[in-house]
């Protein structure tokens, strides 16, 4: 919760958590849980200044191989490009690995509903819940959805990713206003930006960002590198304290425009 003065920014992390429920554990390929790659390693630490500066902030428990809270719930495409696109609780990592002992090649439908009205359905209610209580108190609220991805995924892309990727759903998830301040503060810096491409937004933007209604929606994606050591693997203090003043002046700018 905020600590101090209030504002309506919302910070959601959807893919930092690393848990698996006692009753699925044991059907994963125990080697791959052990450190589940496809997570936002980090992501909670690298924002958890938000809460300081009156922010509202959310994070998952369970890793997003359990079931992804930033897929859509039936299961809709996000893109149509032909990049690899992990299901809404995926049986395989993104480079295609098995994450099931047994090889399965997907999980099955009544899986999915039970995980869903399990762990999807609980952060989604909350998230709805803070939403509304920034819109009741403000009339208006920001949710920024915060992610991180390896420099290379070839099976998304075969180019590395640039540094930072601010995604608005090709520009109808936030208000021109709110998008320009972000855009311009991320610039202004000593990182590559790129704005809906090669990532615009998954589930959580779309579904939230309805400006008309006060809520605007954003997600950051990130290179890791721009937080972790080179090999992707450990926090690097010095590199997310670099992101994190950047971050802090972001969040700054969007308070006044949001004022």
């Amino acid at each position: 919760m905020p600590e101090g003065q209030e504002v309506p920014i919302v910070v959601s992390v959807p893919h930092c958590g690393t848990h698996f429920p006692a009753d699925l554990e044991g059907s994963y390929v125990q080697s791959l849980i052990r450190t589940p790659d496809d997570t936002d390693w980090f992501v909670d630490t690298l924002y958890d200044f938000a809460p300081a500066m009156g922010m509202t902030m959310i994070s998952a428990v369970y890793s997003r191989w359990v079931i992804d809270l930033n897929r859509d719930p039936d299961s809709k495409p996000l893109y149509n490009d032909g990049r690899i696109i992990t299901a809404l609780c995926p049986a395989t990592t993104f480079l295609g690995e098995s994450l099931y002992r047994d090889g399965r090649k997907e999980v099955s439908v009544a899986d999915v509903a039970d995980r869903k009205r399990r762990y999807f359905a609980p952060y989604h209610h909350e998230l709805e819940l803070l939403l509304a209580e920034k819109i009741r108190k403000f009339g208006r609220v920001l949710l920024w959805d915060c992610h991180s991805i390896r420099r290379s995924v070839p099976t998304i892309q075969k180019d590395p990713f640039p540094d930072l990727i601010l995604g608005s759903a090709d520009g109808i998830s936030a208000s021109p206003g709110l998008i320009e301040t972000a855009l311009s503060s991320l610039e202004h810096s000593e990182w590559e930006v790129r704005h809906n491409h090669p990532f615009k937004g998954g589930y959580i933007t779309r579904h939230y960002g309805k400006p008309t209604s006060g809520s605007h929606a954003l997600q950051l994606e990130m290179s890791k590198v721009n937080y972790m050591d080179d090999a992707e693997r450990e926090y690097h203090p010095v590199r997310a304290g670099k992101m994190r003043q950047l971050l802090q002046q972001t969040f700054e700018r969007l308070v006044s425009q949001l004022a």
